[in-house]
């Protein structure tokens, strides 16, 4: 089995769902429920297992955690979620408009 291919190699992709709703809840100290509020916000879309059961990577649970962060100080779920998508499209649009400033070759 190739390295890319391999469970093992899944260990270092941030996308990679390995995580279950219960554990993912655990890691960030919050509830199932909370995860579930910001999946319905449509913050997060967890991969489901071939059980149906909800598994998040650890790019998703980055996101979970800042919208949680929002909400400890006293934003409401819908709103916190939508600052955070907001944010990375201002990250992102800022990354482009440094790249477009670059002089070419560097």
């Amino acid at each position: 089995m190739p390295a890319e291919t391999s469970p093992a190699g899944n260990l270092d992709d941030d996308d990679y769902p390995a995580y279950t709703m219960g554990r993912a809840a655990e890691i960030l100290g919050i509830t199932p429920a909370f995860l579930r509020a910001v999946g319905e916000a449509k913050l997060i879309t967890p991969l489901r297992s071939e059980g149906g059961h909800r598994r998040y990577s650890r790019g998703q649970l980055r996101i979970a955690a800042r919208a949680r962060e929002l909400v400890d100080q006293g934003t409401p779920v819908e709103a916190a979620c939508r600052i955070v998508v907001l944010e990375d499209r201002l990250a992102e649009a800022l990354r482009r408009i440094e790249e477009m400033r670059r002089p070419p070759g560097e």
